[in-house]
């Protein structure tokens, strides 16, 4: 059951953030026809692109997890049995993964709070808000490590990651 819930979360983020992709590659192509073919290029189209990849990227973490898309290295594991190599996935997830992704929620909490605080905005020629990013940060730091939770229980009880969303 949370399993199931973790993986849905992330799954739906996964979703509605990939579609701000689109959203970004549309102001990209104004940005450029603007520039290019009106000789009128606009102020802001960098900084909230720059911005929009920021969201995207971060935000995506869970969902690359989920779907065993981060990067790997299982030169050591390869030619380990299944039951040993899940017991050193496991311990990874403890020794690595898990002290990494508490200090990107603590300090990513942190970091949003300041910038919330202090209306923190871009020194560009447009003057942006930066604290939806770094909320954005906090939350995607939130995402990846309960999917890290989801992924170790999946290794514990021998589950196979389904996609219930297919």
């Amino acid at each position: 059951m949370l399993i199931r819930l973790i993986d849905g979360i992330n799954e739906i983020v996964g979703r509605i953030v990939s579609l701000v992709a689109i959203i970004f590659a549309a102001m990209i192509i104004y940005d450029v026809v603007m520039r290019y073919v009106f000789n009128a290029p606009t102020r802001w189209a960098f900084d909230v692109t720059r911005q929009l990849y920021g969201f995207y990227f971060i935000m995506l973490g869970g969902y690359a997890l989920r779907h065993q898309s981060h990067v790997r290295v299982d030169l050591l594991i390869e030619h380990l049995s299944a039951g040993a190599r899940r017991w050193v996935e496991i311990a990874g997830y403890f020794i690595f993964f898990f002290p990494f992704t508490w200090v990107f929620l603590t300090r990513s909490i942190e970091f949003a709070q300041r910038s919330w605080n202090q209306g923190e905005t871009t020194y560009g020629s447009v003057q942006l808000p930066v604290y939806p990013l770094k909320i954005a940060m906090a939350v995607a730091a939130g995402l990846l490590f309960i999917q890290g939770i989801s992924e170790v229980l999946k290794l514990v009880l021998h589950k196979e990651a389904k996609n219930d969303f297919a």
